[in-house]
């Protein structure tokens, strides 16, 4: 049992270390007295930093489509709390401050206000951006709210009304970053350049080299204030951090009046990049700042140092801290557990630290202490987490039934268990009870009793048409050709349109980057593609309508039907012309076919008229002496005949007559 928990907590803090620090988080300002954390599954969780309980939860309509990506809490309001029964003049109302107003970002560039005190959604701010919301910081007073996005614009709120106040445009590229001055006068925003600017104005004051990646933290470092005439009146003096995704580095700037502050003029070192900054501002020269700096990797790093100008040398954390937990018996080993975030309390000599899961995080004040340098400290994650593992995992009981009982337990195909036969002694009841405590299976036993054969899965084919919508996102999301090739080797367009309108939003773009490539090689497969093409593009137009940068994202696949749509016409020409070519060789065909037909008549039909016709070319043809001679016979045998009978049988041959005679 020891085993398996140290499995899960390791399983727990490597999934945590992957992905827990990339969620936002955000302590409420002044006071870190509550803990705004946005887990994986999409919820927002205010957790009371003293107690460790959770206060409110909060679930996005959208959580899935357009999930946080930034929080920031507004400043504290002026709660007043007395009596309710009528009060006396000699009571006065007790005015506490607490932070009330959350600020959450979007993916699809909206802004929510969440109120704590009334544990509902107040207002939407919708219409300043169209993209992703990188950043978003509360002006001093609470009544304006300012925020970027990766459209390139600034964009000023009226909190109260809820509408764009005023909205520029901040940077040739995404602006990933900004931060309010400690006088609400000025304004830092950053892409990769770093421009200050004047919030009264909205005119650019100074820019900055910035980094070579997009930068993810910005503040100031000291408070200098400004004279009443004009905020950068005598600004020298005046320092701000900021650090870059994969750096290692948090650059330190000083605005100069005399504008030499392209540069630099000092760099923290860390050992990984940066996640989680809190910084306690110096109100003179001689105060050191106090930066305490949570990096990716889990470890918390404190640096103190007085602003006076240029160093060279990059300066080396003060201490680090980092936690793990004990491992007492020889078969544990100890885990390091990775912290979420930190803040300095407002006395300046405790700090605040989150650590452990995202769903269930663990906070703790701690004594500040920069003397030494490496801290390491042993908490033991299994008793602070109100997660009973042992006690659920030993209220599970295997069923027992008979040995030719046959047991339908849901589960996905091949997945058999461990079933217990029915033990028929009768002299073995007593001791029942003492057998199945000593012989019950441990989770690791059971977790390798469980038996996945994936052969029999895939020899049983692909299932119904409801579960391909669930493999095409698995094939997509670990882009597993052999699960893509099978969803999309379907060929009817019922069961392509169902997948289709099962699928999430989020798999859409991905589907199309996919149909896209394939559509590229053979064009047996290009003509299958274009029916989930036609599906995606039908199914879901409304969701695609939204997407601001769908054009890049959709680049290739345009230009590639603008290719094959050009082509149509030169096509459709050549069709003709071979049609054309084919029936005349088909025509010429058949016409060698029916020369060939016998030509030989079965019957032939003659009227009279030919017949005569057929006698006289017969006497024509004969010579002209014995034509003559056989005139003269005729005519004398006409004068001797008296029946005119008898010359037309003479004409027609003297052979029949003499016949006839003989015969008489």
């Amino acid at each position: 049992m020891r085993n398996i928990n140290t499995w899960l907590l390791v399983a727990m803090a490597s999934d945590v270390d992957a992905r827990g620090l990339m969620f936002p988080c955000a302590f409420s300002s002044k006071r870190p007295d509550f803990l705004a954390l946005s887990s994986p599954d999409g919820r927002i969780r205010v957790w009371d930093s003293h107690s460790g309980s959770l206060r409110h939860e909060y679930v996005p309509s959208a959580h899935l489509s357009a999930s946080c990506t930034c929080l920031a809490w507004g400043p504290n309001r002026v709660d007043k709390e007395g009596p309710q029964r009528k009060k006396r003049k000699s009571e006065a109302a007790v005015s506490t401050e607490q932070p009330d107003l959350l600020a959450i970002g979007t993916a699809v560039g909206s802004i929510l206000l969440y109120s704590t005190v009334k544990g509902e959604l107040q207002s939407r701010l919708d219409g300043g951006h169209d993209s992703r919301v990188n950043c978003i910081r509360w002006h001093q007073d609470g009544t304006y709210l300012y925020s970027c996005a990766d459209d390139k614009h600034i964009v000023e709120w009226e909190t109260q009304t809820g509408k764009v106040k005023c909205k520029w445009k901040g940077d040739k590229g995404s602006v990933s970053c900004i931060c309010t001055s400690p006088d609400g006068k000025m304004l830092l925003t950053a892409g990769r350049t770093i421009k200050l600017w004047d919030l009264e104005t909205k005119n650019m004051y100074r820019q900055f080299t910035g980094h070579s990646s997009a930068v993810s933290v910005l503040m100031f470092a000291t408070v200098q204030p400004s004279s009443e005439s004009h905020p950068f009146d005598g600004i020298t003096g005046l320092y701000f951090l900021s650090g870059a995704t994969d750096d290692r580095l948090l650059s330190v700037w000083q605005v100069r009046a005399d504008g030499k502050d392209r540069n630099a003029v000092l760099s923290f070192t860390l050992h990984d990049e940066p996640a989680y900054v809190d910084i306690a501002l110096s109100e003179s020269k001689d105060e050191p700042v106090k930066l305490a700096v949570v990096c990716r990797n889990g470890q918390l790093h404190l640096f103190e140092h007085i602003l006076n100008g240029f160093c060279r040398k990059p300066l080396a954390p003060n201490s680090t801290i980092q936690i793990a937990t004990s491992g007492k018996d020889e078969q544990s080993v100890a885990v390091p557990v990775p912290i979420l975030a930190a803040a300095f309390c407002p006395d300046g000599q405790s700090l605040m630290l989150v650590y452990g899961s995202t769903l269930h995080p663990i906070i703790e004040s701690l004594a500040l202490n920069t003397n030494e340098k490496h801290i390491c400290l042993v908490r033991d994650i299994q008793k602070s987490v109100t997660l009973l593992t042992e006690q659920a995992v030993t209220k599970i009981r295997t069923p027992i039934v008979p040995s030719g009982t046959k047991v339908l337990v849901p589960g996905v195909p091949g997945h058999s268990a461990a079933i217990k036969p029915l033990t028929t002694d009768k002299g073995k009841r007593s001791d029942k009870r003492k057998t199945d405590t000593e012989k019950e299976l441990s989770i690791e036993e059971r977790l390798c009793a469980i038996d996945l054969d994936v052969m029999k899965v895939k020899s049983k084919g692909l299932p119904k048409t409801d579960s391909h919508a669930v493999l095409l996102v698995q094939g997509l999301e670990s882009n597993d050709s052999d699960i893509l090739n099978k969803v999309l080797q379907t060929k009817k367009d019922g069961p392509i349109k169902n997948t289709v309108s099962r699928l999430p939003v989020h798999a859409v773009i991905p589907l199309l980057h996919e149909l896209t490539k394939r559509m590229l090689g053979h064009p047996n497969s290009a003509l299958l593609m274009v029916r989930w093409l036609k599906a995606v593009l039908t199914l879901h137009s409304s969701y695609l309508s939204t997407l601001p940068d769908l054009i890049p994202q959709l680049g290739m696949l345009y230009q590639l039907m603008e290719s094959r749509v050009k082509t149509l016409q030169k096509l459709t020409r050549l069709h003709g012309k071979l049609y054309l070519l084919i029936a005349q060789v088909s025509s010429s065909e058949k016409m060698q076919n029916m020369g060939d037909a016998s030509q030989t008549a079965k019957l032939v039909y003659e009227e009279e008229s030919s017949s005569e016709e057929g006698s006289e070319d017969m006497v024509a043809d004969e010579s002209d002496e014995n034509w003559e001679e056989e005139e003269e016979e005729e005519k004398e045998y006409v004068e001797q005949s008296d029946e005119p009978d008898m010359s037309e049988q003479q004409v027609n041959g003297d052979s029949d007559m003499n016949s006839d005679s003989e015969e008489e």
